[in-house]
This record gives C-alpha cells, sequence and structure tokens, in this order.
C-alpha cells in the first residue's frame, strides 16, 4: 500500500478539483441542477476547500438530473481529458453511481487492481432516487439496498475481506452473474422513480444515522458555496444537512481517523495551484 505524501496528495485534489469545475460547467450550461455533498461540502463550510488530509470528491443529482448529466456528457465532456463511467457504459463496473475520471492518472484501490476497466483519478458523481416515508417500508428498502451492493462488492470482498468466512461467502455470491445483479438494480431504480417522497437516498451506498434516507429538499434547495477559490452548489440548509450527516461538524476529527484511501499504485498530473 502506497501512503500518499502531501504533495501527491495536493495534486490529487487539484485534478479532482479540475472535474469539479468541468461537470460546474456542463451543469451550468445546461440546467442542470446538482451539489456537492458529503466531504466536500464539510470542506467548503469548514476550510472553503479539501479538508486537508482528504483524497476524493463527491456531487449528488436527483436522478432525471443524473440521467441527463449521463446522456449529455457523450457529446459535452471534454473526452480529451476525462472519461465518465457508469455500470450502463463500462463493463465491469460495479458500482451503482458514476464516476468521473482524469485521463493520463492512475489511481488503483488495494484490492481493486483487477479491475478490468480504465481507473484514473476520480470524482463520484451520486444519483439519488426516492424511498418511502414510512420508516418500516424504508427499513425494508435498506436491507433490499444493502444485498445488492454486498453483490456488487462481492468482487471485490472476495479478495479484500478480512475474515476467511466472509471472503468466502462473497466467493459464492460472485457466482450470481453481474448482468443479473445489475438488472435487478435497474428494476429498484425503475419502481423508485414511479412513487414522489421528501426523502431520497442513493441506493448503492450506505446511510447515515440509522436513517435510512437524506431530506429531498436539501438537494432541491441549493446555492453557490466557495471551494478551492472557485464557486460550485452546495446545499443551502448545509448546516441541517451536515450536522445529520456528521454530527458536530465543525470539530476536527482525532489524527488517528485522518486518513486517505489505500491505494497500490497512483501516477498524477501537475495541475496549478490558485494559492
Amino acid at each position: 500500500m502506497i501512503e500518499l505524501d502531501n504533495d501527491t496528495l495536493r495534486k490529487v485534489q487539484l485534478i479532482q478539483r479540475e472535474m469539479l469545475i468541468e461537470v460546474d460547467r456542463i451543469c451550468r450550461k445546461h440546467d442542470i441542477s446538482y451539489t456537492i455533498i458529503a466531504g466536500t461540502l464539510l470542506g467548503a463550510v469548514r476550510h472553503k476547500g479539501y479538508i486537508p488530509w482528504d483524497d476524493d470528491a463527491d456531487i449528488a443529482m436527483l436522478r432525471p438530473e443524473y440521467d441527463r448529466f449521463r446522456q449529455i456528457c457523450e457529446e459535452e465532456l471534454d473526452q480529451a481529458r476525462f472519461i465518465f463511467q457508469d455500470h450502463r457504459n463500462t463493463p465491469g463496473y460495479r458500482w451503482g453511481y458514476g464516476k468521473l475520471r482524469r485521463k493520463d492518472t492512475l489511481f488503483l484501490r488495494e484490492h481493486q487492481e483487477h479491475m478490468p476497466y480504465f481507473q484514473g483519478i476520480f470524482i463520484d458523481i451520486f444519483p439519488l432516487d426516492e424511498v418511502p416515508e414510512n420508516r418500516i417500508l424504508r427499513t425494508w428498502k435498506n436491507f433490499e439496498c444493502f444485498c445488492v451492493r454486498k453483490a456488487l462488492w462481492s468482487e471485490v470482498g472476495k479478495i479484500a475481506d478480512r475474515s476467511p468466512v466472509k471472503r468466502t461467502v462473497y466467493r459464492w455470491i460472485n457466482r450470481i452473474p453481474e448482468k443479473t445483479i445489475l438488472n435487478y438494480y435497474e428494476k429498484m431504480i425503475q419502481k423508485a422513480s414511479k412513487k414522489r417522497s421528501s426523502m431520497v437516498r442513493i441506493l448503492m451506498f450506505p446511510t447515515p444515522n440509522n436513517q435510512y434516507m437524506y431530506l429531498k429538499k436539501w438537494y432541491e434547495n441549493r446555492e453557490e458555496i466557495e471551494f478551492e477559490h472557485y464557486l460550485f452548489y452546495g446545499i443551502k440548509e448545509y448546516d441541517e444537512y451536515l450536522s445529520f450527516k456528521f454530527g458536530d461538524y465543525m470539530t476536527l476529527p482525532p489524527e488517528s481517523e485522518r486518513k486517505t484511501h489505500p491505494v497500490s499504485q497512483i501516477k498524477v498530473i501537475d495541475i496549478k495551484d490558485d494559492d
């Protein structure tokens, strides 16, 4: 595993900022609504840029906006520099959300070296789908999401999990054809789109606080926020959202929790820093 030194980490962050700028450009041009979320929004609020030890960036879009973005990228994305991946256009891609990657870079996550697609430095682009407002139905939906997510993860989990028993379980789960899992996931997306709700979630990503949802209004009500000397769209009610997700979000975590993702290989390019 490679430990990212401060210089390399900063180069990763600047490459990701370049991708955020590209997403923002496309979305403003085509009137697509997006928000920076999670640690990226926290960084904007607390640091006006990246959390110093953070090595990823996150964007969210409600499902109709995500589908428009995905389609527009086929023509609008600067394909000399970037590539957009999700399970619909990238064979072997087993994540239920999209990634924008920078060409001419490499960011091989530990235990994912065998995955059969280009793995450059990336930002995550998450689609948000409707979930039931009824707590019991939402809890059941969370269990369904968990099962499908683990089935997709099994290609990595059969290698990466520390438990020999769990690795064996993942090997058995991994016998389920990828196409079967993804077809089921597509049906989940279609089902979610048929019912309106005040609650949404990323179907293939865990949710905080055992609530199994986020409020849809957070992603509908946006405002510009400074991040790394640029203005991106973030959640207007960021205090409510960040408190829900992180608790006391203005307090820095202990140093033992300030970690980057484990990588086995990395290749960066130089991007101008505006500091």
